[in-house]
């Protein structure tokens, strides 16, 4: 009877979804194959969803996210104009899937769900969540954090179809920035880089929010390299995909560079600042003469006038004089700043903040972008593993053991590179088992997780295997241990998936006395 409710409340949920976003459409002047791929895709994420949060836990509720891309869609989609490949059409987007334009709240797209979702998502964005006074991270982490999320908003209808879990590499925009949102999910929660994502001030300092966060949950160290990571990931990421970016990067590195070698004989320097301050005095000082003066502001006017091309021409003695009040107000502004500068603390300061932004900028002059961002990627993974380990250790009841066992698993599975997952990586297997380790021995205390044999290293070698399985509820996970002549097999099914037959090894002589449970006889694994 319960089951025939659940089902019953459903389909009214599922109904409201539908009619909630039909009426937004009604008001959108999409064709109707938008409006069907649209309804197509909140059926599948609304079929998909429950699988989805077994497996991944950390997830927002479903109405929520539901919810989320009908207001998107409402908010920020005036166009969506579906092209399919190859068409006329489709040379506005030229060698790409889609076309994301902000400005007119427009979507060109392919007619394929997850590429109108992801560009739903992507459109929805502001694009910078960090303050300016963060130099360069406040573009490049922003569109790490923008790009994860809007890879993760895609998740549910690419991975999860009702019945299996199904990860292709391919259909992810980027593996790099896929890993690296998961790792923050994990690490600080899903709700709060939603806030951040979402928020529309500067008021509330989100970057400070996250250093404290981490820092809170897992010492200040780890939060310093794990930021520290970040930061010159998130460059060298839109230093790899986004060639506008590259180009703003080479030139800002170079005006630093530039700077810099002009402070380096801070006599020098000094002497220049002085000059530069003596030429802006006397530069105000003709402005004041100019402005009191009718003829000489009658001469500056068509002075001014003759070498200007006839769209930029000024119009009257009266926006002139405006205009040179200005020009002195800046003139003004820079004799400030100079004085500033003269000050010696505050010539030190100066010439540190350079030296520290041609640090970030020394990034760029990679030989092999790829290998270094390769590199920081497993260096992040390793202090994730780290501040997991912490997250094991302060776990209390069966439910928290049980949260992060799925979470590990999940990390597991995810793709690290084209082909090769995260528990395939060779540099991370050391920390990998430590935290397997880890996990089984704590779920054994809180029996959470039924033991399987008496030797800790020969339980772990049985055990190890669930991270590794795409089974969507592992608390319905049952093992099969069977022995065919000398080699002991290990066999992982629920009611619906049999995985295949695994290999016992690096155990030796394994004697069936070893182990806890009975040869051949099906065991559920989760108590």
């Amino acid at each position: 009877m319960q089951k025939k409710t659940e089902k019953f409340f459903d389909k009214i949920v599922k109904k409201n979804y539908n009619d909630e976003l039909e009426k937004v459409l009604e008001k959108k002047y999409f064709d109707e194959d938008a409006k069907s791929l649209l309804l197509n895709i909140l059926y599948k994420v609304e079929t998909a969803y429950k699988d989805y949060e077994n497996v991944k836990v950390n997830i927002e509720p479903k109405e929520e996210f539901i919810q989320n891309i009908i207001r998107n869609i409402k908010k920020n989609c005036d166009t969506i104009k579906l092209v399919k490949p190859n068409s006329e059409e489709s040379k506005i987007i030229g060698n790409r899937t889609f076309l994301v334009e902000k400005s007119t709240n427009r979507i060109i797209c392919y007619p394929v769900e997850r590429k109108l979702l992801y560009s739903i998502a992507k459109i929805s964005k502001n694009e910078k969540i960090i303050k300016d006074d963060y130099f360069l991270i406040n573009k490049t982490l922003s569109n790490l954090i923008n790009v994860g999320n809007s890879i993760n908003t895609v998740e549910p209808l690419r991975d999860f179809n009702g019945y299996s879990w199904t990860t292709i590499d391919r259909e992810i925009e980027s593996i790099e920035h896929n890993l690296v949102y998961q790792n923050l999910i994990m690490l600080v929660g899903y709700q709060f880089l939603n806030n951040w994502i979402n928020n529309n001030q500067y008021i509330i300092d989100y970057m400070e929010l996250f250093k404290s966060k981490l820092e809170e949950r897992y010492n200040k160290h780890n939060a310093e390299e794990i930021i520290k990571i970040l930061e010159k990931l998130s460059v060298l990421l839109d230093f790899k995909f986004d060639r506008k970016i590259k180009n703003e990067i080479i030139k800002l590195k170079e005006d630093i560079e530039q700077k810099l070698e002009k402070i380096q004989d801070s006599k020098k320097f000094i002497k220049i600042l002085t000059e530069e301050k003596v030429a802006l005095t006397k530069k105000i000082k003709n402005i004041d003469e100019t402005i009191n003066n009718k003829t000489l502001l009658e001469k500056e006017y068509l002075t001014r006038n003759e070498i200007l091309p006839l769209k930029e021409k000024i119009f009257s003695i009266r926006i002139l004089s405006k205009m040179m009040a200005e020009e002195r107000q800046e003139k003004i502004e820079q004799i400030e700043k100079i004085n500033e500068l003269l000050i010696p603390q505050n010539f030190v300061k100066y010439k540190k903040e350079l030296e520290e932004k041609e640090e970030y900028l020394k990034l760029v002059e990679t030989n092999d972008l790829q290998k270094d961002i390769d590199k920081l990627i497993i260096d992040l993974q390793k202090v994730f593993l780290q501040c997991y380990e912490i997250l094991i250790k302060s776990a209390q009841t069966k439910q928290d053991i049980i949260k992060l066992i799925y979470q590990f698993r999940y990390y597991c599975i995810l793709p690290f590179k084209p082909e090769k997952n995260v528990n395939q990586v060779d540099e991370l297997q050391e920390e990998i088992k430590m935290i397997c380790n880890l996990l089984i021995r704590k779920a054994h205390e809180l029996k959470v997780i039924n033991i399987m044999a008496k030797k800790e290293e020969l339980d772990y070698e049985i055990l190890k295997n669930i991270f590794n399985i795409r089974i969507i509820n592992l608390e319905e996970l049952y093992i099969k241990i069977t022995k065919e002549k000398d080699k002991f097999f290990i066999q992982l099914f629920d009611d619906n998936i049999f995985e295949e037959k695994i290999e016992i090894t690096n155990m030796g002589n394994l004697n069936k006395k070893d182990l806890d449970i009975k040869i051949g006889k099906k065991v559920k694994i989760f108590n």
